[in-house]
């Protein structure tokens, strides 16, 4: 909404400019089947034309025209229109609504508020429906110049409503014309039509929303009415254009996970969404408050407790309310959820087998045994280059112990060696080693309503490997202070990390190596500097990597020269990359109130000693 109306428009740009600014993109819904009934542009510039401003109003079609008409009839709905006023809303002829319905009689569930736009589609032919596309109908060339508007606004790609209401021949001519002069931009359709996607996707859509296929099947699994199993048709349906199929499981239209018409709780849907995200190269889309198990179930107004956050009122959830302003006040169980989309998420942008590997679903080799349970659990292995992830989901509320098989078709496909391995669960840092054999058996204890992302490196040589021995029993609070506190001096001081440390329950004591004495106010700075970094609730994730793998964040200066091969790098969030064995906090707010006790100075050496202490 805009602050000063009369400068909205560089209110717009102001904001586009801040999103590019924070490294994020800007994507604008764009409805292109229909308008407001009253509608008319009150800023259009100078000689462009209002959709229906010059249509012919006698006739019910014409390819020239913007709208359908109901000639010779007013329109007149089934319930009052006059809503509180004296006079009620007139309009002659009655245009015909965006849900094609073509009377001037809608009903209340109708789109009456609305009016479809005329694309050159005949739909009351004597014949049958008749496309009137040439010459190029004046729709098609006003909607693209309201595309082309957009795009030169800087956005980055258009959400288009509804889009299979649009015939395919118009997407085409559009999306040619604006990606040939903004070839950065994306195209994500609203397509429930299932058989349309190939069509739509030929007509220059980037990306079209899977409804229908995954969403409904993801949904039914969650609420126990289809099993786990029922995943590999919906992903087999679209696999030759799963790159262009946008996976979800809440959107504006959909009811919240955690309301009371899906399923709840929000942590029930979490195998969902690892197997989604995790599965394929496509893309997920996160809604808002998802992450925070926003249920949906206030009474908003006009949208009333449908399960839905409205899209119709001036309204916004205490959920987000408590996550981007007040994030002290979150709930435990708010933050544990986020953490776990986290650290999902993070496997999704971090691991090479994700974003760019192969997929092999484990399910047809895994029938209902006393191993394995399809209604409940679904397997598949991803792959590239000598990184693989076996990612096991279990949809059940109870815990259980799985054995997955791996058929040798695997093998050959993803080109696995029989050998023992080391494997590491990207999700909760638990080590496992497993004697991987063709036909053979990949043990895995999995929670309830969780999963499990082992992975495991394909070249690894067959010896025992022997992780950065650690014998300190730490604080984890305290430990992952520590870690966070190293970087917070890198970045304000541009030293190296701490050259010893000794951190305890009940105090702690870290060095550096500085090139002056820091003043008072740089180590309340330090302080509040550490404290902000808590109150952030950072998640902590881990990734294991051998030595040749070293991702270029991580600094490898101060580990022992007889370091091991294989490496468990520790990440704070985006704050902090260290490899270290250590035990951690799930997240940062778990540390506590961070306390600088004392400080000491050796000039000589110019060290740099800090005390301090957590309070849990």
């Amino acid at each position: 909404l805009a602050v000063d109306v009369d400068h909205r428009m560089e209110e717009w740009e102001a904001l586009v400019s801040r999103t590019h600014a924070e490294g994020m993109k800007v994507i604008m819904d764009f409805v292109p089947n229909h308008v407001h009934r009253q509608y008319h542009s009150i800023c259009k510039p100078a000689g462009v034309r209002d959709l229906g401003e010059d249509d012919d109003q006698s006739k019910f079609f014409d390819p020239q025209n913007n709208f359908y008409y109901c000639v010779g009839e007013k329109f007149e709905p089934t319930f009052d229109l006059k809503g509180g006023t004296d006079e009620p809303y007139e309009e002659a002829p009655a245009k015909v609504t965006g849900n094609d319905r073509f009377d001037a009689h809608p009903g209340i569930n109708d789109w009456f508020e609305t009016v479809k736009l005329n694309y050159g589609v005949d739909y009351l032919d004597g014949s049958g429906q008749r496309n009137h596309f040439d010459p190029v109908p004046s729709t098609w060339q006003k909607m693209t110049d309201i595309l082309l508007f957009w795009a030169g606004k800087g956005i980055d790609g258009f959400r288009c409503d509804m889009a299979e209401m649009v015939p395919a021949e118009f997407w085409k001519y559009a999306t040619d014309i604006v990606k040939a002069r903004y070839s950065h931009l994306i195209f994500i359709g609203e397509v429930y039509n299932t058989a349309l996607y190939r069509r739509y996707i030929s007509s220059g859509f980037t990306y079209l929303y899977d409804k229908v296929g995954m969403y409904d099947c993801l949904r039914s699994i969650i609420r126990g009415e289809r099993p786990a199993s029922s995943l590999t048709y919906e992903w087999q349906s679209t696999d030759d254009i799963h790159d262009h199929i946008l996976y979800f499981l809440e959107n504006h239209d959909e009811q919240r996970i955690a309301s009371d018409f899906f399923c709840g709780d929000g942590f029930r849907a979490m195998p969902a969404v690892l197997t989604a995200v995790l599965m394929r190269t496509n893309p997920f889309m996160l809604y808002s408050g998802q992450e925070f198990g926003e249920k949906g179930m206030d009474t908003e107004g006009y949208s009333g407790k449908d399960g839905r956050t409205s899209i119709f009122d001036y309204w916004s959830p205490d959920t987000l309310s408590r996550a981007y302003a007040n994030r002290q006040d979150m709930t435990d169980q708010e933050r544990r959820l986020a953490i776990s989309y986290h650290n999902i998420f993070n496997i999704a942008l971090h691991e090479k087998s994700v974003y760019e590997g192969e997929f092999f679903d484990l399910m047809y080799v895994n029938p209902e045994s006393w191993r394995f349970n399809p209604r409940a659990q679904f397997a598949f292995l991803r792959k590239k280059d000598d990184e693989a992830l076996l990612v096991v989901a279990n949809f059940s509320d109870q815990d259980v112990k799985v054995d997955v098989m791996i058929p040798s078709h695997a093998f050959d496909f993803l080109g696995i060696p029989e050998k023992v391995f080391i494997a590491t669960d990207l999700l909760s840092g638990d080590i496992q080693i497993v004697d991987l054999k063709r036909n053979g058996y990949f043990p895995a204890e999995v929670d309830a309503y969780g999963g499990r992302v082992f992975k495991f490196s394909v070249k690894m040589e067959e010896k025992t490997y022997i992780f950065n021995e650690h014998n300190k029993d730490e604080f984890p609070p305290a430990h992952t202070a520590a870690h966070l506190l190293n970087q917070l001096m890198t970045s304000m001081f541009h030293c190296q990390r701490c050259e010893n440390a000794n951190v305890e329950r009940k105090k702690s004591n870290i060095s550096f190596t500085l090139d002056h004495k820091p003043t008072k106010q740089e180590e309340k700075e330090i302080e509040r500097g550490m404290n902000e970094l808590i109150a952030e609730d950072l998640a902590v994730t881990y990734e294991y990597v051998d030595c040749g793998h070293i991702p270029s964040d991580v600094h490898l200066d101060h580990m022992p020269s007889e370091n091991s091969e294989m490496l468990r790098l520790v990440r704070i969030g985006d704050f902090d990359a260290c490899p270290c064995v250590g035990k951690y906090v799930r997240s940062t707010s778990q540390i506590g109130k961070f306390v600088l006790l004392a400080t000491n100075w050796d000039e000589m050496a110019h060290k740099y000693r800090i005390r301090f202490k957590v309070i849990p």
